[in-house]
């Protein structure tokens, strides 16, 4: 059969294929490749993948928390927990304001924008109002008097995106730092301003029917409240709040 090579391009070929280190041309034994079966080819195996413990974020919140031996200490804390994703998107970690040696803890629920620009809590128009509501009773975040001052805090350290409400598994996060924080303050009394902080401490909302009637939590008395924020859009709630503030004014004085 004439494959189209002359003689000399053959032996070209040949020789070429020799200094590449073939010896044979042919095997011994003739092989159909039709018929030889395919070569298995092991599955190479997939690298081991070290199973990493799952962490639960509320328990190293806890014991984050129960390492503070005092409020610098927790907002050290708080800025070291690496769990909540809202620190990723806040500008400030708000902690506190106010005297820590006040009677009367106010708990609010998150940060706004304003507080999230300042790093203090209610210092928008709520807080604005927040402050003139307890003025009426001569309590002031800025009294140096423990009997006339406030300490104020959230229960979220840093705002949620576009002011939404906090979710549950961010506040059960929180919710140990919180309570170390109270227990550092040791106020009185706590005013729960809205649902949320009412949900977190009582462990029930609806502020409408819970506010006015004295609770407790974490071992003192709670007195739920509208939150400045909901009497700014709803002014006639305002008479509700003045009586809720005389509620507190006529503790504050039986325990003097």
């Amino acid at each position: 059969m004439d494959y189209g090579i002359d003689p000399h391009t053959a032996l070209a070929l040949l020789e070429w294929q020799i200094e590449l280190g073939a010896t044979e041309a042919i095997g011994e034994t003739p092989v159909n490749r039709y018929e030889a079966a395919p070569v298995a080819v092991p599955p190479v195996p997939a690298p081991a993948m070290a199973l990493l413990p799952e962490v639960d974020p509320v328990l190293v919140a806890r014991a984050a928390a129960a390492g503070a031996a005092d409020r610098h200490g927790l907002r050290a804390a708080l800025a070291a927990y690496k769990h909540c994703e809202l620190k990723k998107g806040a500008k400030s970690l708000v902690f506190s304001d106010g005297n820590p040696k006040a009677r009367v803890m106010v708990i609010g629920e998150a940060p706004g924008r304003d507080e999230d620009i300042q790093g203090k809590p209610f210092v928008g128009r709520a807080g604005q109002l927040l402050d003139r509501m307890f003025a009426s009773i001569g309590l002031d975040r800025a009294a140096p008097d423990p009997a006339r001052a406030l300490y104020i805090t959230n229960v979220l350290p840093w705002r949620p995106p576009q002011n939404r409400d906090p979710e549950p598994q961010e506040v059960a996060m929180m919710l140990p730092f919180l309570e170390r924080h109270v227990a550092l303050i040791d106020p009185q009394v706590l005013v729960l301003m809205g649902n949320h902080s009412c949900g977190a401490l009582l462990g029930r909302k609806g502020i409408t029917r819970l506010r006015g009637h004295w609770a407790q939590a974490l071992g003192r008395p709670v007195l739920p409240m509208f939150h400045p924020a909901y009497l700014l859009r709803n002014p006639l709630a305002k008479r509700e709040a003045w009586h809720d503030l005389l509620m507190l004014q006529a503790r504050l004085r039986e325990t003097a």
